[in-house]
């Protein structure tokens, strides 16, 4: 397998699941005897800590405490998935792998999923693979499009889709494994023009098609692996799952 550096978001604050009474930042709620980013963590074991860099932020020093071995950056202030990446630069400067990058707030992804995604993105020669999640349950999940021959148009967000797009059974999680040099170039083209004003990752897989980069998507079955805790009852539903492998 070729050289792997994985970048993590986890600087966010966990406002829905009202973190600041219990003076903890997102990635370190516990869920079922363990913080979110240790599962998260326990699923990338496979790749060595050096080569994990988290993106922290909201209360910093404690999730740098809590995971010392891993590299820090700091995203102050927040503007956005792409920007988090950004702020991950100069971690990636020369690197010449890939990049896979996840969430800290998604404890229930497994390892064999990360590695499937990572084996497809290399076996294709890709400059982007993202990880499309199909799943039983309704999630407000961006989607997928490709065109009439599969290969990937865009990703559109749930809130923008159309009733049809909405019928689409593959939801973008927001995983991606990316050359790390094209990855950097095309974060240098990144905007704000948006209703949010901030820089999204999701703009990046369409930025390299433009190029002329080859973008593939690798589905898989995901099912609960998708869920993301932003959330008191996304808590809750995540501690039941883990409970029970």
């Amino acid at each position: 397998m070729d050289a792997i550096k994985v970048v993590v978001l986890a600087g966010g604050k966990g406002t829905r699941l009202q973190s600041e009474q219990y003076h903890l930042p997102k990635a370190l709620r516990v869920a079922y005897g363990k913080p979110l980013l240790g599962w998260v963590l326990d699923a990338l074991s496979f790749v060595r800590r050096e080569d994990i860099i988290l993106v922290v932020g909201f209360m910093k020093e404690a999730v740098m405490e809590a995971f010392p071995s891993c590299v820090h950056v700091v995203q102050e202030p927040q503007l956005g998935t792409g920007h988090a990446v950004m702020c991950a630069r100069a971690a990636l400067e020369g690197f010449e792998g890939t990049v896979l990058i996840c969430y800290g707030d998604m404890p229930l992804m497994r390892q064999a999923s990360y590695e499937a995604l990572l084996a497809a993105h290399m076996a294709s020669g890709a400059a982007c693979t993202l990880l499309a999640g199909t799943s039983d349950r309704n999630l407000a999940y961006g989607r997928i499009l490709r065109d009439a021959e599969g290969n990937f148009l865009e990703i559109v967000e749930d809130r923008d889709c159309t009733p049809e797009q909405k019928q689409i059974p593959e939801l973008n999680c927001g995983i991606y494994a990316f050359d790390a040099q094209k990855l950097l170039g095309a974060l240098d083209r990144l905007t704000t023009d948006n209703a949010q004003g901030e820089y999204y990752l999701t703009d990046i897989p369409a930025i390299l098609r433009r190029d002329g980069d080859l973008v593939k998507v690798y589905s898989r079955q995901l099912n609960e692996e998708l869920l993301g805790v932003n959330t008191l009852e996304q808590l809750q539903e995540a501690e039941r799952y883990l409970a029970a492998r």
